[in-house]
């Protein structure tokens, strides 16, 4: 919500755990608990001292981590994400992702940073035009395994003198692929 500060966005990620009544009065005067935990979340973040201050006057990286505080405010032991580095330089983002994996026993992110996938998650499910086409242990897969998702950026799809495709790893072939163990 770009017109409410740092904390407010933080703090509707437990919005469900308050009455009513106790969301409304932290609306004007901040809880002093959900106050000091948001503020340790935001330290943690690289957020410290802009509690106050509304989304819409921070950078594309500093909004990126007040979702990400979002999420780890709600203490669940599931983190689903999408792109949530896409907005932060690389060393940041190998901090946040190191966080995330640290307060979440399961984490499912989608990401385009090809390298993350490969060096930051145990599996990785690749999708191509809605199908699963990839499903296999990181370790197992290579880079040149994650480009043939991505049809090339070079020439318009329907394009006569554009490249075919390249041809997609067939999933049976895959260590672990989907449905066999």
């Amino acid at each position: 919500m770009p017109a409410l500060a740092v904390y407010h966005n933080v703090f509707m990620g437990r919005l469900p755990e308050h009455s009513a009544l106790a969301a409304l009065w932290n609306l004007v005067r901040p809880l002093a608990r959900p106050w000091r935990e948001v503020g340790e979340l935001c330290a943690l973040l690289g957020l410290a001292g802009l509690e106050r201050r509304a989304v819409g006057q921070l950078s594309g990286g500093q909004r990126q981590r007040v979702a990400i505080a979002r999420a780890l405010y709600q203490g669940r032991d599931l983190f689903l994400g999408d792109e949530p580095v896409a907005s932060v330089d690389p060393h940041q983002a190998l901090r946040l992702l190191a966080l995330i994996d640290a307060r979440h026993t399961t984490s499912v992110v989608a990401l385009h940073q090809r390298e993350l996938a490969l060096t930051h998650f145990d599996r990785v499910w690749g999708l191509r035009q809605g199908r699963l086409v990839i499903d296999a242990p990181a370790a197992g897969l290579t880079l040149a395994d994650l480009d043939a998702l991505y049809p090339d950026a070079g020439a318009p799809a329907d394009s006569p003198r554009a490249p075919a495709a390249p041809e997609m790893p067939n999933p049976e072939a895959l260590p672990c692929a989907r449905g066999r163990p």
